[in-house]
């Protein structure tokens, strides 16, 4: 079923409601967008209509009020505030509560759980759901949030400004692998099994300037200033003034993804339009111009909070038993994977320390795996049973077996651990078989 949603003056909000015709499981799960949104989820991989409708649930997806590609551009906010409340959480919201009595109306009953599965700005979904309106669902899986919207396309910028603003510094995309080659050589072995991933890539201690040419520029090495490029890939983006993180940098074994953002020849989209249309409301702005002082205070105070998805008081949603499964890819390209720990940390210490969340919150972190799928790790993993089991057999996850795929047939297998634990191989048997390591907090 399709609808039109019209909360304001100015909203335009398309939905989708698919029910399975036979085999419906009593539950419902809605599913996230990417980027901008701009279009309803039919078909991305574990997190689609069609995904959920397999699995035998009623679900729903919305567009989250305007019309563009997926990812999508920031062009529809220009003028339109509404349209950008829309977008910042009343879509999801406003979907939510028209979804189910639909779903009501065509079974005869309510749906018994209501479940969210989302990655990178259903991510941020997902968490805005469990922050503003918790009563909405009883499970969130939240991937590789978007949540600190404001601080993470700053973030973008600043490698933008690293490696677009002087030719001299910018990093020929055929160097990824060279450098990707130096970090595996440097910390592969770390964690007792050299296969090509970086099980905890906070234990790397990576310096690019270990390649810089000792004579001319080559293919095989970097200069002075694509050295200092690779840096600010890595570190995080700072006040310049005061040197307070605004965001924090991507991580060792991320360097095969770095087009993304860093390989021109202009900056990423996503993070020059939200300056653009949204803070400075001036489609001719240039991010050259962007102050890391200012502009992000203008930022954060533009979005009061729309966007933003950072509150960590989860004590609504986790006081009506709301379960959340967070989860982040250690080489993710485009939002900084230590973005999901300063939450996961922050939810914590305002509730009383880890021990006092873990029955209703978990992150897991996945070695070698990019921006919500890909990569060289195991990023094909059921996140959405082990959600189910934790809310409705109460038996939260200790952790979740992940495989690598190779033309759709796994050929290794290992545990995803509830941070801050990691995998650890216990020294016999095929690395390749996750029943030869064990989850410890080293």
């Amino acid at each position: 079923m399709a609808a039109t949603l019209k909360p304001s003056n100015d909203s335009d909000i398309k939905i989708e409601v698919w029910m399975p015709a036979s085999g419906w499981n009593g539950k419902f799960q809605a599913v996230g967008n990417g980027g901008w949104a701009g279009t309803i989820s039919y078909s991305v991989p574990g997190r689609s209509l069609a995904s959920a409708l397999r699995h035998g649930y009623a679900t729903a997806s919305t567009d989250t009020g305007h019309v563009g590609t997926y990812g999508g551009d920031g062009s529809f906010a220009f003028g339109h505030p509404e349209k950008l409340v829309d977008f910042a959480y009343r879509a999801v919201h406003e979907m939510t509560v028209h979804a189910k009595p639909i779903v009501n109306a065509y079974y005869g009953i309510a749906p018994r759980l209501s479940y969210w599965n989302g990655c990178s700005t259903g991510g941020r979904q997902g968490l805005k759901e469990a922050q503003r309106y918790p009563a909405d669902y009883d499970g969130i899986i939240a991937g590789a949030p978007a949540n600190y919207w404001t601080h993470l396309t700053t973030q973008s910028l600043w490698v933008a400004h690293a490696t677009l603003k002087d030719s001299a510094s910018y990093i020929l995309r055929e160097k990824y692998a060279v450098i990707h080659k130096a970090v595996l050589d440097a910390c592969d072995a770390l964690d007792g099994v050299k296969d090509g991933v970086i099980e905890n890539p906070m234990r790397c201690r990576f310096d690019p300037k270990g390649l810089q040419c000792s004579g001319e520029d080559t293919s095989t090495c970097l200069t002075a200033p694509q050295v200092e490029a690779a840096r600010k890939i890595y570190g995080p983006a700072k006040n310049r003034r005061t040197g307070a993180e605004i965001f924090p940098g991507l991580e060792p074994g991320s360097e095969m993804g770095w087009a993304g953002l860093a390989g021109g020849p202009a900056p990423l989209g996503i993070a020059a339009d939200h300056f653009k249309y949204v803070v400075f409301k001036n489609p001719n702005w240039d991010y050259k111009t962007l102050d890391f002082d200012k502009d992000v205070t203008l930022a954060d105070k533009t979005d009061n909070g729309a966007i933003n998805a950072i509150d960590p008081d989860l004590r609504a949603f986790f006081g009506h038993g709301g379960k959340l499964l967070l989860y982040h890819g250690w080489t993710d390209q485009l939002i900084a994977p230590r973005n999901s720990i300063n939450y996961y940390t922050s939810v914590a210490n305002a509730l009383g320390g880890a021990s006092q969340v873990a029955d209703s919150m978990r992150l897991f972190m996945v070695p070698g795996m990019n921006h919500c799928t890909g990569g060289d790790g195991t990023d094909s993993f059921d996140g959405l049973t082990a959600l189910e089991q934790w809310v409705e057999q109460k038996k939260a996850p200790e952790q979740v077996v992940a495989s690598h795929l190779t033309n759709g047939v796994a050929d290794r297998t290992r545990p995803l651990c509830p941070y801050p634990q990691v995998a650890e191989y216990k020294g016999t048997g095929s690395a390749d078989d996750a029943g030869n390591f064990i989850c410890k907090t080293r």
